[in-house]
């Protein structure tokens, strides 16, 4: 949808009156004011004594965070690397999913209890869908303030979302089911979120793909590292929400009702032709006892081929599975 410029400003306009409504009086902040301005300044010597204190804590702190700031993150090819972290979350939920992936690929991480989830999302301003997010945002009757910015509000009840424009680059989303008064959790999760990065690191990374292919996403998820999986997933780039291929490693073996013998990564594996609805795959066990699995629309050497060029991680970080935060 394209705005005419008196449509763009109407949208800005009534948002920015909705904010203001909420604003409080001016008269009694020039009030307050005033009487914080009849206060007594503390004499010369004492303002200097005062700031030269405020420096050398300020110095020691800086250097401590140069000392102890952990190593940058820096995205490569199956281990994307999630920008943003909440600072509140409902207490008893526990982090069960990260993803995200090259490109315009959502970041995404998962918090959950039995029925109750948090979910915080982060989508490209890239990404066609949200080139005009700011105007999207306005546009929403429902609005609240993250940060000092228009934010939209969605749903009732036990159920919420919350968007707003974090940067130029990020549009976030945090999003609540299953809690109640989840529009009030989903402020308080929203006014928390800082840019404080973490990684993805499964046991899996793509090797050669067939041709017209190429990664789009890596995902971990799992309520303990007991029960962890990595799934890599590849397709056409121009087309980043279609999986043609997917690789999936875990503890635990397909149970398919008929599968025929082939060769897998030098050893036996399974093939199992498409039927009902499902794609074909292919599956293997590894040598540490976990299962690789490779499924897609295509055909069983192309499967095969993925599966041989599957490069495993010897140390994969599982360790933030099934913690409140980390």
């Amino acid at each position: 949808m394209i705005l005419s410029e008196h449509e763009t400003e109407t949208l800005i306009r009534e948002g920015l009156d909705r904010l203001a409504a909420r604003a409080p009086d001016g008269h009694a902040v020039r009030d307050a004011l005033a009487r914080a301005g009849r206060t007594r300044r503390p004499s010369t010597r004492l303002a200097l004594v005062a700031a030269a204190v405020v420096v050398v804590v300020v110095g020691a702190v800086a250097g401590m965070q140069l000392l102890t700031r952990p190593p940058e993150l820096v995205p490569s090819a199956g281990r994307p690397v999630l920008a943003y972290t909440p600072g509140w979350l409902p207490a008893g939920l526990t982090e069960q999913h990260r993803g995200g992936g090259p490109g315009i690929t959502p970041q995404v991480r998962r918090w959950m209890a039995g029925q109750a989830a948090v979910t915080l999302l982060a989508y490209s301003t890239a990404d066609p869908d949200w080139s005009q997010a700011e105007l999207k945002i306005a546009a929403i009757k429902d609005q609240a303030v993250v940060h000092g910015r228009i934010a939209m509000f969605r749903g009732t009840g036990s159920t919420a979302e919350l968007t707003w424009l974090a940067d130029d680059a990020h549009v976030l989303r945090a999003a609540v089911t299953g809690i109640p008064d989840a529009r009030a959790v989903a402020q308080r999760i929203a006014d928390s979120v800082t840019a404080e990065p973490v990684g993805v690191r499964g046991e899996l990374r793509f090797g050669p793909l067939p041709a017209g292919l190429a990664e789009l996403s890596a995902t971990v998820r799992g309520t303990s590292p007991r029960d962890a999986t990595t799934e890599l997933a590849a397709g056409d780039p121009a087309r980043p929400t279609d999986p043609v291929v997917r690789v999936l490693a875990g503890p635990n073996p397909p149970t398919p009702d008929k599968a025929v013998s082939v060769t897998v990564r030098g050893g036996e594996g399974f093939f199992v032709a498409p039927a009902n609805g499902r794609d074909a795959m292919v599956f293997v066990r590894l040598p540490s006892g976990r299962w690789l699995r490779v499924s897609g629309t295509r055909p069983e050497a192309e499967l095969i081929a993925v599966a041989n060029g599957v490069q495993l991680d010897p140390a994969p970080d599982y360790s933030w599975l099934g913690r409140p935060t980390s």
